[in-house]
């Protein structure tokens, strides 16, 4: 019996609902970067929540993918995986993974997916449909 129990216990962390921000809207959608703190980001960087822990995107020069596990409406990135192509845009690249793994909350608007910080940085995607 004490085994049966065991078992159970261990099996409940599997069973508990994806909360990120994956399922409140930002799910099955790629999401391009159109903006950083106000200003146009001048490169190409997508976003996608293809599981229920994970993030993953293109950024101005390599695949990437991440863990992100926290509750909605926080957003917290973890370690960023990376390929290495170089490009001319390595520089923005670097900004891109630098202020993301800054970003604090997430907000679903439709299309739109806002991602900021309590001192006021913002990252603005639009959805690719």
């Amino acid at each position: 019996m004490r085994f049966a129990v065991l078992a159970l216990l261990a099996f409940i962390p599997a069973c508990q609902a994806d909360e990120t921000v994956r399922i409140y809207g930002a799910a099955a959608r790629e999401w391009t970067l159109v903006e950083i703190n106000g200003q146009p980001f001048n490169a190409s960087a997508t976003l996608t929540f293809p599981d229920d822990d994970t993030i993953a995107g293109k950024a101005p020069c390599n695949r990437y993918s991440a863990n992100m596990t926290v509750p909605y409406p926080w957003f917290e990135v973890g370690l960023i995986l990376a390929t290495k192509m170089a490009c001319g845009d390595l520089r923005k690249e670097t900004e891109y993974f630098t202020i993301l793994r800054q970003m604090t909350l997430s907000e679903v608007l439709g299309d739109v997916l806002i991602l900021n910080t309590p001192e006021g940085k913002n990252m603005v995607f639009k959805a690719d449909d």
